[in-house]
């Protein structure tokens, strides 16, 4: 048995970790800021431009798309119509706001608006109250709305974001451009996109000259433009996708777009690995004659590329957990065991039994894709956590092993040194031990844990003066 998984599979740990790897998608984006925007245009003769034109922009480290449109649908008309005085009250509405827990319901008021967002077992919803207003997620766009253009070519989508190709999305308006971005990293759920990408890109930004310049090859990025001029300075890109919407309008604006995004679909020479999934295909343009919602085509939609991702990610998650030490081989003294190293050629002669032809009907070159995987940013970026997060279970476990251990007097002296230093490194670790190894089931343990809760800690918090006690109940 890994010591990997703990408890062999028990369904509840099971259903706590795919929680978990659900949430992690969701959390704070560390080195970039989400921004989004309510923009007003309004006729004024006054005006040099004969137009009032402002935004609003929300800007959050969290990617919650429909919490936060739909917050700007609330506060944007009130502030333009008020300003400052009613964006300082929201701001410190929104400030005493509890943070988002996986498995709770947060009750979120606004203007005399309470938003009510559930977050549980890995679904996300959140229903506006009193208003009628009902989000299906605070994060997930209409997937099927989005990708109906190109329909036919969504196993190609779905590989090109695996592989972490470089995309240009040409759209209409930035609302447009920037669901079809979002969207696209969506659909690699519950994998974590690894690559940048740009909702809605301009001239103006401090990257023009590198994605736009024949020198070099395009960055692993997906890019969403509305300009025309990134017609001819981005058409060396390997894939562009073209979408539309309210192309009928007939402002010269979008006459504009007519002629320029005419032929809409992706321009690519890329060859799929596998095949369409033609029985989807049918399924969902029979619901398109049938009028079904387009949130039951979202959640076919969803289900199909998720379905896919853990097909194609289960053979990789099991062979990286065999790559654990046994259990049996961590003591207290001695060093953690290292993880074995990854290895290419030895995953892929797992595939042959254990592949993911045993949960997915579609057929081609999986070895091809796979190959082409591990030269990705999304392999580089999966592996670093996974490596990450076995390296931490390790250093756990070496804890625990340590806690329960029989001690002399002398060696507890030793001990304590070895944990302070581990504690420095992996201080939530030691916190998430079990309660029966906290409290010490012998002598030595609880002569280790009176030592210990007398012990000030210097914690890396990247400040010299920061220092926390712990504490011993």
């Amino acid at each position: 048995e890994r010591c990997l998984h703990g408890a062999c599979g028990a369904l509840e740990n099971d259903i706590k970790d795919g929680l978990c790897r659900a949430w992690s998608l969701l959390q704070r984006e560390s080195a970039h800021y989400f921004g989004y925007v309510y923009f007003r245009q309004v006729k004024d003769s006054s005006m040099k431009r004969g137009y009032f034109q402002k935004s609003l922009v929300l800007v959050s480290r969290l990617p919650y798309v429909n919490l936060f449109q739909s917050l700007l649908q609330l506060i944007a008309p009130e502030y333009f119509d008020k300003l400052e005085p009613c964006l300082e009250a929201v701001c410190n509405e929104i400030d005493q706001w509890p943070p988002p827990v996986p498995g709770q319901t947060l009750n979120l008021p606004v203007m005399g608006v309470v938003i009510q967002v559930l977050l549980a077992d890995g679904l996300y919803s959140a229903n506006l109250l009193p208003a009628p207003l009902v989000l299906p997620s605070i994060h997930e766009l209409d997937l099927f709305r989005c990708f109906q253009p190109v329909l036919i070519h969504i196993q190609m989508l779905w590989e090109l974001m695996l592989l972490g190709e470089p995309i240009v999305v040409m759209a209409p308006s930035p609302t447009v451009s920037s669901e079809m971005v979002l969207a696209l990293t969506s659909c690699l759920a519950p994998l974590r996109y690894c690559c940048d990408y740009r909702p809605y890109f301009t001239i103006h930004d401090s990257e023009f000259k590198e994605y736009t310049t024949r020198t070099q090859a395009p960055p692993n990025i997906v890019v969403g433009v509305t300009n025309p001029f990134f017609i001819k300075t981005l058409q060396h890109w390997p894939h562009i996708l073209r979408v539309g919407k309210d192309l009928f309008l007939t402002s010269a604006f979008f006459l504009v777009f007519v002629l320029f995004f005419f032929n809409l679909g992706i321009y690519t020479s890329y060859k799929t690995f596998l095949h369409k999934d033609k029985t989807l295909i049918k399924r969902l343009l029979k619901g398109i004659q049938r009028k079904r919602p387009s949130e039951v085509q979202s959640a076919l939609l969803r289900r199909h590329l998720l379905e896919l991702t853990q097909s194609f990610i289960i053979p990789l998650e099991h062979y990286i957990a065999s790559l654990m030490p046994l259990q049996r081989a961590i003591t207290p003294w001695k060093n953690p065991p290292q993880i074995r190293p990854f290895r290419q050629e030895d995953f892929m002669k797992t595939l042959e039994h254990a592949g993911p032809q045993l949960t997915c009907v579609l057929k081609g070159d999986w070895l091809g894709l796979y190959r082409r995987f591990f030269k990705s940013p999304n392999f580089d970026g999966w592996y670093r956590q996974r490596h990450k997060e076995m390296t931490q279970k390790l250093e756990a476990l070496h804890l625990e092993a340590i806690c329960e251990a029989d001690k002399s007097e002398v060696e507890i002296v030793d001990l304590v040194l070895k944990l302070r230093e581990k504690l420095v490194s992996f201080p939530p670790f030691f916190l998430n031990l079990p309660l029966s190894v906290m409290a010490g089931r012998d002598q030595g343990s609880h002569l280790l844990l009176r030592k210990l809760s007398s012990c000030s800690w210097t914690w890396r918090t990247g400040k010299r003066d920061s220092h926390e006690s712990l504490v011993f109940v």
